[in-house]
């Protein structure tokens, strides 16, 4: 049996004629740029989200960085992100001219350690970035909570976290903004590149959309040096297609994860900790376990036809990017660790039970 580590044509197929009217609306139009449909999806990801304001942008990095631009945040100023995240969570905080300060990840949960995010709080921080990593919320509670006490905006990276939900919140609506990525591969995804951004505070909204369209609040008023990063006509039209199949989709995922969870029994293996993570605030985008020879057991399963994947092998603090930070990989143990171990099994919306069956045997046979 061959098992991709990820099978985008299971969820397409089967809507083929959906997407294909999308892409027939789109050109009979002939208004690819800022049209009906990006409006339309803004305000269907923000209802479905719980919040005020979507705006459409390029992808998940524009996303983080334009909440960032339009916070004022700078050159001089500090951004506290996991030391464990891809690298554009970083990369937004640099981009925007401020500094990003790496925080230890928890062990279980691979999510930011919420009690070492003080211990990084100066004079110059002005925000922390929570990043929902594999699909897991992270305890936005604690975390707004810390922020508060430090006058600190708290901005989600939610590019991994589309539809997951705790106590009637979903991914989007914790903190002062969030940022999306609609990257082909994740729980909604686009056929292109794309991305947005939520919010409850209207005027940050306002501003944002200006940044994202040149700096202009009408043609040729441009009032902010601004960038060009617009979600495209298209990949609205088709996200607005996908997106009432999002909360079905990440209940499939749910499914596969708790047979994986309840049948995979080999020591060699790390499950993700699950404690304290309420059944929908896991929309597993990822499912990680952690082995110490994770290159033999990815051999292995690709011996046996099974795809993998590595999130992320190697840490922000030891990136060639980053050098002249001057980090000690040492300092974010648990980060460095993850790196190390990690591996991602498939799993996606499509995925048969005799498909899972035998990745779930495979494991427990490595």
């Amino acid at each position: 049996m061959n098992i991709p580590y990820l099978d985008l044509s299971k969820i397409h197929k089967p809507m083929q004629r959906e997407l294909d009217e999308a892409y027939r609306a789109v050109t009979s139009n002939e208004w690819y740029i800022q049209g009906e449909y990006v409006g339309k999806f803004e305000k269907a990801f923000a209802a479905y989200c719980g919040v005020k304001e979507c705006i459409g942008v390029g992808n998940g990095l524009d996303a983080l960085r334009l909440i960032l631009m339009g916070m004022g945040i700078g050159a001089g100023d500090e951004v506290i992100v996991p030391a464990h995240t891809f690298i554009a969570t970083a990369l937004a905080v640099s981009y925007v001219g401020a500094t990003p300060v790496l925080a230890d990840v928890d062990p279980d949960t691979c999510l930011i350690d919420e009690a070492q995010i003080e211990n990084h709080v100066t004079e110059r921080t002005k925000a922390v970035i929570a990043v929902h990593l594999y699909g897991r919320l992270c305890d936005m509670d604690t975390i707004c909570s810390v922020a508060k006490k430090h006058g600190l905006a708290v901005i989600e990276d939610a590019a991994q976290s589309h539809g997951a939900e705790t106590g009637g919140k979903k991914a989007g609506a914790f903190g002062d903004a969030a940022g999306f990525s609609f990257y082909p591969g994740k729980n909604l995804g686009a056929l292109g590149d794309g991305g947005a951004v939520t919010t409850n505070d209207a005027g940050l909204a306002g501003k944002i959309r200006a940044i994202a369209n040149y700096g202009a609040v009408e043609r040729y008023h441009h009032i902010y040096q601004g960038c060009n990063s617009r979600l495209d006509e298209l990949q609205a039209a088709f996200l607005l297609k996908k997106l009432p199949y999002l909360q079905g989709w990440n209940q499939e995922r749910r499914r596969i994860a708790r047979k994986y969870m309840t049948e995979i029994k080999n020591d060699k293996i790390v499950l993700p900790g699950m404690d304290g993570c309420s059944p929908g605030a896991h929309v597993f985008h990822i499912f990680p376990v952690l082995c110490r020879d994770r290159d033999g057991l990815q051999a292995y399963l690709t011996a046996k036809g099974i795809g993998t994947n590595i999130h992320y092998p190697i840490p922000i603090a030891e990136q060639g990017a980053y050098e002249t930070q001057g980090w000690d990989a040492e300092a974010f143990a648990v980060a460095k660790k993850i790196c190390g171990q990690e591996l991602s099994l498939p799993l996606y919306p499509g995925m048969s039970d005799a498909e899972t069956a035998y990745v779930i045997d495979a494991v427990n046979a490595f």
